[in-house]
């Protein structure tokens, strides 16, 4: 079984759900430590303007050090209102924006006062649009332990994995350990190579939100996805990256 484990975004981008179609199983990293300034809590969509970030406040005045799954929103910026808004003004024209707006932004209106909570509810309703149906699970959910690779082993342990699928951020700390090898759990890396397509608002940019591809592509966004993902061993992965 080939899994997959990545910490809980807001409205990830497609590469995102490259990942997922990918593996047998794909694990929420909910309980490790909630950087401010990482993905936990935002994401951009294109407009006429440019990208515009779309954020999510959290409650943070007298804690410190929280995991994610211990992250509150702040109920009082009503960001639901505000992103539906923002999103619906500027993906109103896109083609399939009658097909996608109602079950999102339902999912984002509904959200609880947990951010990853939140995030998962928005994923699950993102994959359901695209077509995506791997199973998920949280890894506060498991009895995990250790940091890094260590975690990554303990919990690929724990749900029966015999491959892991990594994105490429996560080699920086694997190479440095012998984790996955002592566990003979063989690693392969996940590539995206970002698809172009029709966009509104003139150039193609990359690396918008899930939503974008969504908004403009219908039914067909699953298919750029897949042709936008590769899955690698170590030397093909290196040698790939030598060669971007």
């Amino acid at each position: 079984m080939r899994v997959a484990i990545m910490q809980p975004t807001y409205l990830p981008w497609s590469g995102y759900f490259g990942l997922i179609e990918s593996v047998d199983l794909f694990v929420f990293l909910d309980n490790v430590q909630f950087d401010k300034r990482g993905w936990q809590q935002r994401n951009q969509i294109k407009t006429a303007n440019g990208p515009q970030w779309l954020t999510i406040p959290v409650l943070s005045k007298g804690v410190r050090n929280q995991k994610i799954n211990q992250v509150k929103i702040d109920s009082s910026s009503k960001f639901s209102d505000k992103h539906i808004k923002s999103i619906s003004h500027n993906y109103n024209n896109a083609p399939f924006y009658n097909l996608i707006e109602k079950e999102l932004f339902n999912t984002i209106h509904n959200s609880s006062d947990s951010l990853s909570e939140t995030n998962i509810e928005i994923i699950h309703t993102l994959s359901k649009l695209l077509g995506v149906s791997t199973p998920t699970i949280s890894s506060s959910a498991l009895n995990c332990s250790g940091i890094k690779a260590d975690m990554l082993v303990s919990i690929c342990q724990e749900v029966g994995a015999s491959e892991y699928l990594s994105p490429p951020g996560s080699r920086v700390y694997l190479e440095k350990s012998d984790a996955f090898k002592m566990a003979k759990i063989p690693v392969k890396y996940f590539q995206f190579e970002h698809p172009n397509y029709q966009q509104l608002f003139g150039d193609f940019v990359e690396n918008m939100s899930v939503v974008d591809i969504l908004m403009n592509c219908g039914n067909q966004s699953l298919d750029f996805i897949k042709n936008g993902s590769l899955l690698l061993d170590e030397e093909s992965f290196t040698n790939n990256v030598k060669d971007s």
